[in-house]
């Protein structure tokens, strides 16, 4: 899957006699680039706010970059998707760099778990948990314990000479 990248697009209806300035609509959305965002973008405002791309237009395509983007965060995502037998609503929790990456593990997820494709997802809300109290799942809480280690058990150490009387020590 390519990598995922989030937008903010701003769009509106087009401004006729009735309404010469009509409302903005801004969302943002996960895509692997503008153009797929663009169309994600229609999707949900035709969907929405029955506003559709032959009467309406947008106004602004930014990608959003994260702001800290070397410390691990928890996001937790709240998402629908329509599987073989129906729509559910669910909730997941990822550790990642930045959004964009929790939503591409998401993707990833989804995929494995559920056989839902790309297009059957609909991110509801993707939201950075600040308080480890706030985590919910214990996949993602028995990451959070202080001084928590990952032993290595079968490194083999070194020695100077190939031909020893002693069997190396592997833990």
């Amino acid at each position: 899957m390519p990598i995922i990248n989030e937008y903010q697009v701003l769009g509106r209806h087009l401004p006729t006699d009735a309404d010469p300035t009509p409302r903005l609509f801004r969302m943002r959305i996960f895509a692997p680039n503008d153009v797929v965002a663009k169309s994600r973008f229609w999707y949900f405002l035709r969907k929405l706010k029955k506003v559709k791309k032959a009467n309406g237009e947008i106004v602004a395509v930014n990608a959003i970059s994260e702001r800290k983007p070397l410390k691990v965060k928890n996001f937790g995502i709240w998402l629908r998707y329509d599987s073989r037998s129906g729509t559910h609503n669910m909730y997941k929790e990822f550790r990642a760099l930045s959004r964009a990456e929790a939503v591409a593990s998401m993707y990833q997820d989804m995929a494995a778990r559920h056989r839902a494709r790309f297009r059957s997802v609909h991110i509801l809300r993707v939201q950075e948990i600040e308080k480890t109290a706030d985590v919910k799942r214990p996949y993602i809480r028995q990451l959070l314990e202080p001084g928590l280690r990952f032993p290595l058990p079968h490194r083999v150490t070194k020695s100077r000479s190939k031909f020893v009387a002693v069997r190396p020590k592997t833990f």
